[in-house]
């Protein structure tokens, strides 16, 4: 498939694509006049890299876990040390969010029972 199906497949538009092959972070296969061509192998492994960018990784680490899968099976326990220490990131930010959720649930509580205090009156 060229970049346009490729595009509408994977939800990404053709200059993500392009931008992530241009980091290298995508290996592109081309056909003998050089367009690109896609299967559903690249389908899987771009939206891998989208889940891992939305995750807040570093667009580096995206790259070190992207250069790991294409030097294959052999890298298998670095790729995983970059998703361990990535998802140690992941708790520690989802904490962080829980206590800033928590400061909004307190303020709102305090707006709710100052408001029936008033009409109470």
């Amino acid at each position: 498939m060229q970049i346009k199906e490729f595009s509408e497949k994977t939800g990404l538009t053709p200059y993500t694509i392009r931008f992530y092959e241009k980091k290298d972070l995508f290996r592109v296969k081309r056909d003998e006049k050089n367009r690109r061509i896609y299967d559903e192998t690249d389908i899987e492994w771009i939206k891998m890299l989208k889940r891992l960018k939305d995750m807040g990784m570093k667009l580096s680490e995206i790259k070190k876990y992207s250069d790991l899968r294409y030097e294959g099976n052999g890298t298998i326990k670095e790729r995983m040390k970059i998703l361990t220490n990535h998802k140690k990131y992941v708790n520690i930010e989802i904490e962080k969010w829980q206590k800033y959720l928590q400061n909004l649930d307190d303020k709102l509580e305090i707006y709710e029972s100052f408001l029936r205090s008033i009409s109470e009156k």
